[in-house]
């Protein structure tokens, strides 16, 4: 049996700051969570006419409260898709959260520079390589050459499903670079993605290695979380 964690949420807090970010009392909390986590679902599982994502490549969607206002950060590789023609992509999907929540939304677009150094982004393509009827193999192999092109120290992919169409369901996994997981100061992404073959479900996981984490975005991690850093950076003698 294998203890497992996931990175993002063993370093949150420590290492990164929260995806949400509000405060309510205790009455009110749960609500809210529940809230944040189904505008996340909407917006991840909405689908157009033909069966595809309507708001594709988006990494995560962090989410900020104020007393009467929700802010929303969608941060996407293509945000073009997201904005659409004249904004009226992103004015309809204020408009349908808005719906949802009763309160007023507040929509951002951050874009992201390197989508191959991003694990959600990477595991989404895999998913949709191998829906495609792709060998999982050569999926895999070619996921793991553009992040290490793109710069990242280490990757691991990991699938379980019955691949290749098999009776019986197994797991492959391949790694290239270091992979330290137990590491706080080192930068691994995580990302998960499910693949709907003719068959079943796959799973797919992806861990990457962007280096380590900078003392400004330490800093950063510890003002967000309303700590100040242990030590502070140079010491100086009289």
């Amino acid at each position: 049996m294998g203890q497992k964690v996931n990175p993002i949420g063993f370093r949150t807090g420590i290492m990164t700051g929260w995806k949400s970010r509000w405060y309510a009392s205790k009455r009110e909390f749960g609500e809210l969570l529940v809230e944040d986590h189904k505008i996340r679902r909407f917006i991840k599982n909405r689908k157009d006419r033909g069966g595809k994502p309507m708001y594709p490549a988006i990494a995560k969607i962090e989410i900020e409260r104020t007393r009467d206002e929700i802010k929303v950060i969608l941060f996407s590789a293509r945000p073009g898709i997201l904005i659409g023609r004249k904004g009226e992509r992103v004015e309809e999907l204020q408009r349908e959260i808005q719906e949802k929540t009763g309160r007023r939304v507040n929509l951002k677009i951050e874009e992201l520079g390197r989508p191959e150094l991003i694990a959600q982004l990477v595991a989404e393509d895999v998913a949709e390589q191998l829906a495609k009827r792709s060998g999982f193999r050569r999926t895999m192999k070619r996921a793991m050459e553009q992040t290490m092109e793109a710069g990242a120290k280490g990757i691991k992919i990991q699938l379980a499903g019955r691949l290749g169409g098999a009776e019986m369901a197994r797991r492959e996994k391949q790694i290239a670079g270091s992979i330290p997981l137990s590491t706080l100061r080192a930068k691994i992404d995580y990302g998960f993605c499910e693949a709907k073959i003719a068959q079943d479900h796959i799973g797919v996981q992806v861990w990457i290695n962007q280096g380590m984490y900078s003392e400004d975005e330490i800093d950063a991690a510890d003002a967000k979380a309303g700590k100040a850093p242990k030590k502070p950076k140079k010491a100086y003698k009289r």
